[in-house]
């Protein structure tokens, strides 16, 4: 028996009208995130083009409902590049939610994830904070009083 047929491709068809077969679509008004805020999953990730310190950055994060960006994964880190390049014209060095705590190369995340991914240049530079390199797009520390644009990060809020 052939499946080929038209009546089978018909029935395909009127399947696929009635929404027997529905597929999540998430569009953008229906969106889990704020207007200008990128989704990834269950996070929302938005570059700020406004110099700030580390500590000044994360305290508007903080006034927004976020933090300044931690990067869980490689997926996320090509998630946060492209929305610095969306937002950055020209990209610049970009502060990101990581610094080091009382200990050299003991690294938290400013929203107290675990800190388990990393992109770090081969580099010693100075600084206790972490930035997103403009020219190799790799993590390396920073002086936290230096300005440099942001990016911050929070949860999805989904309404449906």
């Amino acid at each position: 028996m052939a499946f080929t047929s038209p009546a089978f491709f018909l029935l395909c068809g009127i399947i696929g009208l009635t929404g027997v077969w529905s597929f999540p679509v998430q569009d953008d008004k229906d969106g889990c995130c704020p207007k200008g805020w990128t989704q990834l999953d269950k996070r929302c990730f938005i570059y700020k083009d406004d110099n700030r310190t580390f500590s000044d950055a994360e305290s508007i994060c903080k006034v927004i409902g976020g933090n300044l960006a931690s990067i869980r994964s490689a997926l996320e880190n090509v998630v946060v590049l492209q929305v610095i390049k969306k937002g950055a014209d020209p990209v610049e060095d970009t502060w990101i939610g990581l610094h080091e705590a009382i200990e050299e190369d003991d690294y938290i995340w400013t929203d107290g994830s675990e800190f388990d991914f990393s992109d770090f240049n081969d580099e010693s530079n100075d600084g206790d904070c972490v930035e997103i390199g403009e020219s190799d797009k790799l993590w390396t520390n920073d002086i936290c009083e230096t300005e440099h644009p942001y990016v911050c990060a929070k949860d999805a809020e989904c309404k449906h």
